[in-house]
């Protein structure tokens, strides 16, 4: 219900008053990524790689095309391990607008073998423990797009 011809709402659970904007905002994301392109293949096949400095060895994920240690572009794509042990991780439960028709969902940080850290979905029904042991997966996501998740190891 609006208030006072105004674009304000009361929030229906605290009664605070909340801005609705009046029009729609549609974004499309259109990135370049044909130096990254091995890492989209490596999803297609289940694995998830990710460029190595041919120079300073140094690993990078998400992936890059020029290190940024040593400013080289001489890179060599390796299959990460997909065993991780928990960081860290947050609940989301204010969602974007592109994920409103899902429930509450984990996100976290973990370490990979590689010791690099990757971000990503925790896909569990249970509140995740920092420390624990996850598998990082090649999943399809609700739009049937392939993505990378963690998921618990029991």
């Amino acid at each position: 219900m609006r208030l006072e011809n105004l674009p304000i709402v009361k929030d229906e659970k605290d009664c605070l008053p909340l801005f609705i904007d009046q029009r729609e905002l549609i974004l499309k994301y259109q990135i370049p990524v044909s130096d990254i392109y091995p890492f989209f293949e490596g999803l297609k096949e289940g694995k998830i790689l990710a460029p190595k400095c041919s120079t300073c060895s140094r690993i990078y994920f998400p992936p890059q095309s020029v290190c940024p240690f040593c400013k080289k572009s001489e890179m060599q794509w390796i299959e990460l391990s997909r065993e991780a042990q928990l960081l860290a991780f947050t609940q989301i439960i204010v969602k974007p607008q592109s994920f409103q028709d899902e429930g509450d969902y984990y996100v976290g940080v973990a370490r990979l073998k590689e010791g690099i850290n990757v971000l990503a979905r925790v896909v569990t029904d249970k509140r995740p423990r920092v420390g624990s042991k996850l598998r990082l997966e090649v999943t399809k996501n609700n739009k049937g797009n392939l993505v990378y998740c963690f998921v618990p190891i029991d």
